[in-house]
């Protein structure tokens, strides 16, 4: 049967792994897979809202621009397939 963590929980665990600078020894000590801690650690809905991992040899300022680099790759996706979809759309006039 498989476990079922609530956002609480993974919040926890990512901020647990960070204090522990390790996921797989905060992962062992949860008695969870370290890959799925690994992925919490990815999402901006458990790690405090940033979309890449902390990277402790990067300042702030660099951490925000790698960031604000990513969501912008994002928007310009984004952008990209929003203009496919008026093409496609476009055409069934």
């Amino acid at each position: 049967m498989a476990r079922i963590f609530d956002e609480s929980f993974k919040k926890m665990a990512v901020e647990l792994s960070y204090l522990k600078g390790s996921v797989l020894e905060a992962a062992k000590e949860l008695n969870l897979d370290a890959s799925r801690l690994s992925k919490w650690r990815v999402d901006p809905r458990y790690n405090g809202g940033t979309l890449l991992p902390k990277n402790d040899k990067l300042t702030p300022e660099e951490q925000e621009i790698r960031e604000l680099k990513k969501r912008l790759n994002e928007a310009e996706l984004e952008n990209v397939i929003l203009k496919k979809a008026v093409a496609i759309f476009s055409k069934g006039d």
